[in-house]
C-alpha cells in the first residue's frame, strides 16, 4: 500500500513528532532546524539510523499505489557524511517502492521527492517517533472505507489498482463490510473472530447470519460449522461426487445456480443450488455408459448417480467367478504391474531430483495404470449365462466421482426365477408343466381381498414369532445359512426378509488371503457346517429346528461373521471399532509384519518410520540402503518386537490406556483373571 493505507497514513508528521519531544528550543527552534526539499530519488538511499528493522514487505503492491496516486507522505532525511546524499531515516518503505518504480522504468532516476530534512542528531529520535506516535485505523473503519469508496462510484478494479491489490480482495472487503451490523460490532470487541465473520458472509442476508451464530451453541460456532449451516440445502462441489462427474462447467452452461465462498480457494467453496438439474446431467452422463452394460446382455440397467448402499442392499447378489485371464492379458498385467513398480521406485527414490508437477504427473500416470488394471480385471469377472438373462445391473457414481457399475443385481422376482430354473434343470418339483392339468379349476379370490387376509395373517404371525424367540433365532440363522453355506439364490425359502452376504472377495485386494490364518480357519469352520447341513430349505429348517440352542448360536456366529466386512481406503479409517473391542480383537494373534506382506508396499520413509519405533539405532544404517533391502532388513528386525501398523493398533492402544489409568493393584487382579479365563477357555 501507498503511505495511504491503514497504518502508515495515520502517521503522525515528523516536524510536529520532534515539536512533541524537543524540550527546549521552542518552536522557532525546531523550524529553524527542519527544511522541506525536493531531493533527487537517485542522491537518496537507507539509513543504519533507521528504527525500523522489519516490515518491509508489500513492496509491489506499495509501488504500485505510488505510480497511481502518488506520494502521499514525504521521507524524513538526514544529510550524508559525502555531503552529496541524504539518509532516509524514516520512510524505508516507501523509498524501495519508489526504487522498483525506477526498476520498471515508471519513474526517473532523478525524479525530485519531497523529503524532510532533519538535524543530524535528531535521527534516530523522528525515527522512532514517526513509527510510535501513530494509531492504525480499526478493522470496521477500513472495511466501511472500501464500502464509501464503491458507494462513491468508483469502479472496483480502479480501486484495487490504487492500493496494488487484486480485485477479489476489494470484493472480499466488501463482502465483509455487508454483514449484520450486529455481527460487525461484536467483531470490533472481539466477540466475533475475523474467520467466523468471513464463513458468515457466504449469505447477504442479515436475519440468517445471526440466526445461524446467536442461535447456535458456542461449541457449534466454527467456521466450518457456520458455513455449513447457512448452506445446508445447497450442494458442495467440492465434496459432492455427483458434481465431481458432471463437472462446475457442465453445470454451469446447463444454468445452473452457483453460489460462491469468497474466502475460500479455487477448490473449494463453491456451492450449488439446483440439485434437481445437477442429478439430471448426470443421469444424461451416464446414460451412453449404461448403454455399454446393456450391451454385455444383462437383463436391465439402470442409471442411478445416487444410488444408496441401503438401495443396493435391497437386492440380492449373485455369485460371480474369475476365470484365468488369457496369454494375452497375463502379459499386459505383468507389463502394467512392472512399469506401476518403476514409477513407485522413481517417487519414493529420495536422491532424484523431482518438481511437484514431475511427481504429480507420476501420480497421474499411475492412477491411469490402476484404472486400466481394474479394467482388465474387471473382464476376468464373469456370470453364468442364466444368471445374466435374469438379472440387471446398476450404473452409478463412487464417493471419489467416478463411475461404478454393480452388476449381478436380482431382484426378488428374478431370484425366484432363477431358484426355479435351478429346480426345473435338475428334474424337481415344478419340472411337469402339465401336472395336475385334467384338475378342474378352483375358484379363487379377487387380489385385493388377498392382500387384506395375508396383512392379518402376517399380524398374527409377528405377534406369535415374539412369543417364541428360539423359533425367531431358528428362522434368522435359516436365513442367513441359505445364503452362506448353502449358496442358495435368493429369500425364497425363507419368509424371513433378512439379507446375507459373505465377504469372499478378501483374495481381490491381499493376494496372500489364502494362507492367512485367519482365512483358512473361516473356510475349514463353514465347510464343516455345510457337510453338515442339508440343501434343501424346507429340510434345513426341520433340522434347525431341533438344534440346540447353543448349537445354533455357534452356527448364527458362523454366519454373520462371514458377512463383516470391514475394508478402509485411508490409514486413518479404523471401521467397526466398537465390534473390535466387543470382540477383544488383537491383532498379533493373526498378523505378523514381512516385507511381502508390509514393508514392500511402502515408501522408504515409510519404512524408515516403522524402524524408528521397534530399532531406533538401525535407523541411519537402513537409510542408506535402497528399498527391497531395507524391506528385508524391517522384516528381520520386527520379529518378536510387537511392531503393527497404525490400522491394526486400536485395540492394543485401548488397552494399554486403560491398564495405565488403572490402580496397580487393579491391574494386578484384572491381569490374573484374564490368565484364568484363559486357561478355562483351552480347557
Amino acid at each position: 500500500m501507498n503511505t495511504a493505507t491503514f497504518q502508515e497514513t495515520n502517521a503522525v508528521d515528523a516536524a510536529a513528532s520532534i515539536a512533541a519531544i524537543i524540550t527546549t528550543g521552542g518552536a522557532a527552534a525546531v523550524a529553524a532546524s527542519q527544511q522541506l526539499l525536493l531531493i533527487p530519488l537517485s542522491k537518496l538511499r537507507p539509513s543504519s539510523r533507521n528504527v525500523r528493522k522489519s516490515g518491509g514487505t508489500s513492496i509491489p503492491e506499495l509501488a504500485s499505489s505510488i505510480a497511481r496516486v502518488g506520494l502521499l507522505q514525504n521521507l524524513t532525511v538526514v544529510a550524508a557524511p559525502d555531503g552529496e546524499h541524504y539518509e532516509v531515516v524514516a520512510g524505508r518503505r516507501r523509498l524501495a517502492a519508489l526504487k522498483l518504480l525506477v526498476k520498471r522504468r515508471k519513474l526517473a532516476k532523478d525524479h525530485e521527492v519531497h523529503c524532510l530534512l532533519v538535524l543530524d542528531d535528531a535521527a534516530r529520535t523522528v525515527s522512532l517517533t514517526e513509527n510510535v506516535q501513530r494509531e492504525a485505523m480499526s478493522p470496521i473503519e477500513e472495511l466501511f472505507a472500501w464500502k464509501d469508496l464503491v458507494a462513491e462510484g468508483r469502479p472496483m478494479e480502479d480501486i484495487a489498482a490504487d492500493f496494488g491489490v487484486t480485485p477479489l480482495v476489494v470484493q472480499r472487503r466488501l463482502k465483509l463490510a455487508n454483514v449484520s451490523p450486529r455481527l460487525l460490532a461484536d467483531f470490533e470487541t472481539q466477540a466475533v473472530t475475523l474467520e467466523q465473520l468471513m464463513a458468515l458472509a457466504i449469505t447477504d442476508d442479515h436475519a440468517a447470519q445471526e440466526a445461524a451464530f446467536y442461535e447456535s451453541p458456542q461449541w457449534q460456532r466454527s467456521p466450518e460449522a457456520l458455513r455449513d449451516h447457512l448452506t445446508s440445502e445447497e450442494i458442495d462441489a467440492s465434496r459432492d461426487a455427483v458434481a465431481r462427474f458432471v463437472g462446475l462447467v457442465a453445470y454451469e452452461q446447463a444454468g445452473g445456480g452457483v453460489r460462491r465462498d469468497l474466502f475460500a480457494d479455487d477448490q473449494n467453496g463453491i456451492f450449488l443450488t439446483d440439485g434437481a438439474l445437477l442429478d439430471a446431467l448426470a443421469r444424461d452422463k451416464l446414460a451412453p455408459l449404461a448403454e455399454q452394460v446393456r450391451a454385455e446382455g444383462w437383463a436391465w440397467v439402470d442409471a442411478a448417480p445416487r444410488a444408496t448402499s441401503s438401495e443396493l442392499y435391497q437386492f440380492q447378489r449373485a455369485r460371480s467367478t474369475r476365470r484365468e485371464p488369457s496369454k494375452a492379458e497375463s502379459k499386459r498385467i505383468a507389463k502394467l504391474e512392472a512399469w506401476q513398480s518403476t514409477l513407485q521406485e522413481r517417487l519414493d527414490d529420495e536422491n532424484e531430483d523431482m518438481t511437484d508437477e514431475q511427481a504429480q504427473a507420476l501420480h497421474d500416470e499411475m492412477d491411469e495404470l490402476g484404472d486400466e488394471l481394474d479394467a482388465i480385471e474387471r473382464q476376468l469377472v464373469e456370470y453364468p449365462a442364466a444368471v445374466v438373462a435374469l438379472a440387471g445391473a446398476v450404473v452409478s457414481i463412487d464417493p471419489m466421482g467416478g463411475v461404478i457399475v454393480h452388476r449381478g443385481l436380482l431382484r426378488e422376482e428374478q431370484a425366484k426365477a432363477l431358484r426355479e430354473q435351478a429346480r426345473q434343470e435338475e428334474g424337481g418339483a415344478g419340472s411337469n408343466p402339465d401336472a395336475g392339468a385334467d384338475e378342474p379349476a378352483k375358484p379363487g379370490i379377487s387380489e385385493k381381498l388377498a392382500k387384506r387376509l395375508s396383512a392379518h395373517r402376517t399380524a398374527a404371525l409377528q405377534a406369535e414369532v415374539a412369543r417364541h424367540p428360539q423359533v425367531a433365532l431358528v428362522a434368522v440363522v435359516h436365513r442367513l445359512a441359505l445364503r452362506v453355506i448353502v449358496d442358495c439364490y435368493g429369500s425364497g425359502g425363507s419368509p424371513v426378509d433378512i439379507c446375507a452376504t459373505p465377504q469372499d472377495g478378501l483374495g481381490l485386494h491381499a493376494p496372500d488371503m489364502g494362507e492367512a490364518p485367519a482365512a483358512v480357519g473361516m473356510r475349514k469352520v463353514r465347510q464343516a457346517w455345510a457337510d453338515r447341513l442339508s440343501e434343501d430349505p424346507d429340510a434345513l429348517f426341520a433340522e434347525l429346528l431341533v438344534f440346540p440352542q447353543q448349537e445354533l448360536l455357534l452356527l448364527l456366529a458362523v454366519c454373520v461373521a462371514s458377512t463383516v466386512g470391514v475394508l478402509a481406503s485411508h490409514e486413518e479409517e479404523v471401521p467397526a471399532a466398537a465390534l473390535a473391542r466387543a470382540v477383544n480383537l488383537d491383532m498379533h494373534d493373526w498378523w505378523t509384519p514381512t516385507a511381502a506382506g508390509y514393508f514392500e508396499h511402502v515408501s522408504k520413509a515409510k519404512a524408515l518410520e516403522a524402524v524408528q519405533v521397534f530399532a531406533p539405532d538401525q535407523v541411519n544404517r537402513l537409510g542408506k540402503l535402497k528399498k527391497a533391502e531395507i524391506a528385508s532388513e524391517a522384516e528381520r528386525l520386527a520379529v518378536g518386537t510387537g511392531w503393527l501398523p497404525v490400522m491394526f493398533r486400536e485395540h492394543a492402544a485401548a488397552v494399554e490406556v486403560e491398564t495405565q489409568a488403572m490402580p496397580e493393584s487393579e491391574a494386578g487382579v484384572d491381569a490374573e483373571a484374564e490368565v484364568h479365563e484363559d486357561e478355562h477357555a483351552v480347557a
